[in-house]
């Protein structure tokens, strides 16, 4: 299991300059492990704040003195552009990598928030040509499929990443959100599987989708998303690498970081623990649609 960045992040806020977390790292990864994790996500604008009082040796240091065995790191836009945003793109990915250098990251995840406009071939290409350098750095690119970005489709996220050792970062939230069947992502090649996020929430919403996503996931089995049907899907399909639980929730931001790391950690597992009904019939079952019925109140 692994504790992705937003969900034990604490006060922050994305998509504006508080994005590092005012949780020190030390504690984070102290408090992850004893909570149970194996691994943990970094953010690029915290990377940038924890390097000012801490050298990536001595991060790398203290997650292994915490058995952290798996680190993500994120996140990389503009990759695929031209100008000025993506000389700034090139700036952070050089950051990235040595970081996922030093920290043996299992992969970056990039992708993009923007719907921006760029041919496929050229994507194609930009994105091999990442994979290619990251593979000089000791890990991999995971792109992101998700509602916001220049490729929202799983079809067109398989052309993106076939032919490199990149991968996909299948997200609980975004495969509800775009409506993709938990059956098509379980028939992707293992190879192309580069990590799986587990996270619940309202299947409608009051709000923008936006709104939604950076401020109202829940922890898992607290909202109406057929989790344990996703988990027993991809177990099916022999997916077998770190499951991360990735939540951004104004609720969450606010609780201490013991209880952040336990309750992330305490229900995100019992996902894997089948209740009875599910147990005595096949995985997914009358999920074809990847969703599960709102629940009812009590």
């Amino acid at each position: 299991m692994l504790a992705s960045y937003w969900t034990i992040a604490g006060r922050t806020f994305p998509h504006t300059d508080r994005e590092y977390s005012p949780f020190d790292f030390k504690d984070r990864v102290e408090s992850a492990a004893a909570a149970g994790f194996k691994g943990l996500g970094l953010w690029h604008a915290d990377i940038d704040y924890i390097l000012q009082r801490r050298t990536l040796q001595e991060m790398k240091a203290i997650l292994d003195d915490n058995g952290m065995k798996y680190v993500e790191l994120e996140f990389l836009s503009d990759w695929f552009l031209e100008g000025e945003r993506k000389k700034q793109s090139d700036l952070r990915k050089q950051k990235l990598l040595r970081a996922a250098e030093v920290m043996q990251a299992k992969h970056i995840k990039v992708g993009d928030f923007y719907r921006e406009e760029c041919p496929m071939p050229r994507l194609i290409e930009t994105f091999a040509a990442l994979c290619e350098e990251a593979a000089n750095h000791g890990t991999k690119i995971g792109f992101e499929l998700m509602p916001f970005a220049m490729i929202d489709t799983l079809p067109d996220a398989l052309r993106l990443v076939e032919g490199t050792d990149g991968g996909i970062v299948f997200d609980l939230w975004h495969l509800v959100k775009l409506r993709i069947p938990f059956e098509e992502v379980a028939r992707v090649p293992a190879r192309h599987v580069l990590g799986i996020e587990l996270n619940d929430g309202t299947l409608e919403a009051p709000w923008s989708l936006h709104e939604d996503t950076v401020n109202h996931r829940r922890f898992c089995g607290e909202g109406e998303f057929d989790v344990q049907g996703f988990v027993a899907c991809m177990r099916t399909a022999d997916y077998r690498g770190p499951w991360g639980i990735e939540v951004l929730s104004e609720e969450a931001r606010e609780m201490p970081l013991e209880e952040l790391t336990t309750r992330a950690f305490q229900t995100t597992m019992a996902q894997f623990r089948p209740t009875p009904a599910r147990a005595a019939s096949t995985p997914g079952a009358g999920r074809s649609h990847g969703l599960s019925p709102p629940r009812k109140k009590a």
